[in-house]
């Protein structure tokens, strides 16, 4: 049974490595939903995309910043780099914070699946591990380099040791939660299902901004990271059959999102003459954002099927549904489980035939108006944060009720 408040004597600590606290929304929605439940929460998080203070207070949140680590693109020594100076200031802050406060619990928040080394060190004084498994990492390698290899396997047992050192673990969905127990050899009792989905309250539907629309007559939009593994060459793909191919001039293109490889995004787009009908905004947030994705007709979600991907539940998808707006993806398990009939499925990663869909989409209005109607009643009724949120405090309840008494107070960290 859910506590419907928590002691106040309870402090987490949650580590963040690869997104700043509070851009990352999963996090802060688990951040502030722990503090407003009455734990007190401290978070450590890589600086970036304008949260560079040190440290700051937002919501009663604590967060410690660290500057960013370089991100690793290719090669074991990249990864080093990238890994070993986060893990140099997870301990520093974690230091930093007890001195503060001691807490009861290390929440760690992949990639990497690294975290587990400052939870064994911290259980020694009687702290509990919860392993929120954001990313499937030895998939993400796969997906991200199209290879395995000695990384890969390095991940493996990373994987393996995050799951041994974990009390409990929160998945992002059902395909997570299988591989909590299958591979990770868990106690399905100690899994608990957290999807990330907003806040109905805050992602509303509305009218957007016109301007943004470039006078097309049907505007497609895409939120997210424009990394390796995001699919944006397939979308380049796809416009370019749907606009010289299909004869869809009458189109734009919405990107809103930032990453590694925006760049050469543009440079692809350029490359197949597709400059007039895409708008590169950066990134957004809050009203900003709302602004742009309800100023589109279609949502877009060009993730290729992969090994990570075919299993991920991917936050664009959830936006786009809560703000009614139809989608197209390619045909992913876990895409059809958050989507259902608020999305159509082009083959796996056709271009081609993800364009026939947009063009299937922009043909049919009223289908559009239906999809979208039916993908936020879904969130509504299924998927929103506020039916995540108990199980974000049973995980909770279920990690302190395991969790053994602190060492005594001589001793410290």
């Amino acid at each position: 049974m859910t506590n419907s408040a928590a002691p106040n004597d309870r402090h987490i600590l949650i580590v963040v490595e690869n997104l700043p606290v509070p851009l990352d929304r999963r996090v802060w929605l688990e951040a502030t939903t722990l503090k407003q439940t009455g734990y007190d929460v401290s978070v450590i998080s890589p600086m970036g995309r304008g949260w560079d203070e040190a440290y700051e207070v937002i919501e009663g949140v604590h967060i410690y910043r660290h500057p960013a680590p370089p991100e690793a693109h290719a090669g074991t020594l990249a990864y080093a780099r990238e890994y070993g100076h986060a893990i140099r200031h997870w301990f520093r802050l974690a230091r930093t914070v007890w001195t503060r406060r001691r807490f009861d619990v290390i929440q760690g928040c992949n990639p990497p699946d690294l975290i587990f080394l400052l939870a064994l060190w911290y259980r020694l004084w009687g702290v509990a591990y919860m392993f929120d498994h954001h990313d499937v990492c030895p998939e993400l390698f796969e997906a991200k380099f199209g290879k395995k290899g000695l990384l890969y396997r390095f991940m493996l047992v990373w994987e393996r040791m995050t799951f041994r050192a974990a009390s409990v673990s929160m998945a992002t969905n059902g395909s997570f939660r299988d591989i909590a127990v299958r591979r990770g050899k868990m106690d399905p009792e100690d899994v608990f299902v957290v999807r990330s989905a907003p806040r109905i309250e805050t992602f509303i539907p509305g009218p957007g901004d016109i301007a943004m629309r470039k006078g097309a007559g049907t505007v497609m939009g895409y939120v997210g990271v424009i990394g390796q593994q995001e699919g944006m060459d397939l979308l380049v793909l796809a416009a370019d059959h749907l606009i010289h191919s299909l004869g869809q001039s009458d189109v734009h293109f919405l990107i809103v999102g930032f990453g590694p490889h925006l760049e050469e995004v543009q440079r692809d787009v350029a490359a197949h003459d597709l400059q007039a009908y895409f708008t590169f905004t950066g990134a957004l947030y809050g009203d900003d954002l709302l602004a742009a994705l309800n100023a589109i007709d279609i949502g877009v979600a060009p993730d290729p099927k992969n090994a990570m991907n075919d299993i991920s539940t991917m936050n664009k998808v959830m936006e786009y549904m809560t703000l009614e707006k139809p989608l197209v993806q390619f045909d992913l398990t876990e895409g059809r489980v958050s989507a259902g009939a608020a999305g159509l499925y082009a083959a796996a990663n056709d271009p081609a035939d993800f364009a026939a869909k947009i063009a299937d989409l922009m043909a049919d209005p009223n289908g559009r108006a239906r999809m979208g109607a039916l993908g936020r009643a879904r969130v509504l009724n299924d998927l929103s944060w506020a039916h995540t949120e108990p199980q974000l405090l049973a995980a909770y309840d279920r990690i302190y009720a395991k969790m053994r008494r602190p060492a005594p107070e001589a001793a410290t960290a």
